[in-house]
C-alpha cells in the first residue's frame, strides 16, 4: 500500500511540473489516503504483536 501512495505521489508531481492541476490534485488527495491507511494498519499490526507478546 505504501507502494501504490508513491507512486500516486510521483504522478501528481509530475502532473502538477506539467501543468495538469485537476490530475496532479487528484493524484496527491488519493495517495494522501493511501498513506493514511497504511500508517493506520501498520500501528495496528504493531500493537497486535506487541499484545502477542513478541519482540519487535
Amino acid at each position: 500500500m505504501l507502494q501504490w501512495a508513491l507512486i500516486f505521489l510521483v504522478v501528481a508531481l509530475i502532473a502538477g511540473i506539467f501543468g495538469f492541476g485537476g490530475i496532479a490534485s487528484a493524484s496527491a488527495g488519493i495517495a494522501q489516503v493511501l498513506f493514511v491507511i497504511f500508517l493506520v494498519l501498520f500501528v495496528v499490526a504493531m500493537v497486535a504483536r506487541a499484545l502477542n507478546g513478541r519482540t519487535p
